[in-house]
């Protein structure tokens, strides 16, 4: 989490080669339940990037095209066990704000607060955020 006197300025989602065609095809980042409070900060416009765990590679740009909540979509990553509930329940609709190269992890980590080793916040400062804007448009397309 952000420290509390911290604003959002941008959110990371995370996905695998199984789910980043869903999450792109239905427009619609999603995370598990425990990201649920911080999802339902994410507001329209804010800036969002995808990180796929199975590449190692930071994809964007995109926004929020919606308030973040709880079950936008129930069917998206259904659970097999339970029909109807999502895997991933902290849910937002995107758009493309600027496709970019997806970044190289060794490109976008020293932007990132750490955590417990390789792991990143996914809430974003301004700085960060800002940060990843610039290392997005200098990679280009």
């Amino acid at each position: 989490m952000l420290p509390r006197n911290e604003v959002l300025g941008g959110y990371i989602f995370v996905c695998n080669n199984d789910t980043m065609q869903e999450d792109l095809k239905r427009q619609l980042f999603g995370l598990p339940p425990r990201y649920r409070d911080s999802v339902r900060a994410i507001t329209p416009g804010l800036p969002l990037f995808l990180y796929n765990y199975t590449t190692h590679q930071l994809h964007g740009i995109f926004e929020a095209a919606s308030f973040g909540g709880s079950n936008i979509d129930p069917t998206a990553w259904e659970d097999k066990k339970c029909k109807g509930e999502s895997r991933f329940p902290a849910q937002v609709r995107i758009r493309v704000r600027k496709l970019c190269k997806p970044l190289e992890e060794d490109a976008f980590r020293p932007v990132l607060h750490h955590y417990d080793g390789p792991k990143f916040r996914l809430e974003l400062s301004m700085m960060e955020t800002l940060s990843l804007l610039d290392l997005c448009e200098k990679e280009g397309i």
